[in-house]
């Protein structure tokens, strides 16, 4: 498997790409990476992508219902797989239950 950081550097598109851009294009690359054929995740790969990728973010929150019920509610055709789309909704979703935010938001910039 290439590294993700050499994938990114592999896209020309990005090369000039704004920080925000690179940050898309990064989720995109590490969702590609854990799907299957049909570029999806069954829900043992996203837990196991976010165990790996995601795990500050949810540290202290796999147990808890609400974790539990927005993994389960993103499979809408119960074939116990998610896409991109679903897969970029749960992360929103996961970071909002997070942290996350509220350290972004006390972080002082310096200028």
């Amino acid at each position: 498997s290439v590294p993700v950081a050499k994938q990114l550097a592999s896209i020309q598109a990005l090369r000039k790409g704004s920080d925000l851009e690179k940050a898309f294009a990064t989720a995109a690359l590490v969702y590609n990476n854990y799907a299957d054929p049909e570029g999806k995740l069954s829900k043992a790969e996203t837990k196991s992508l976010l165990q790996s990728q995601f795990w500050h973010v949810i540290q202290g929150q796999e147990n808890k219902p609400k974790y539990q019920e927005i993994i389960s509610s993103l499979d809408e055709e119960s074939e116990n797989k998610i896409d991109f789309e679903d897969f970029m909704i749960l992360l929103v979703s996961l970071t909002l239950m997070s942290d996350l935010l509220h350290e972004i938001k006390n972080v002082k910039t310096t200028k």
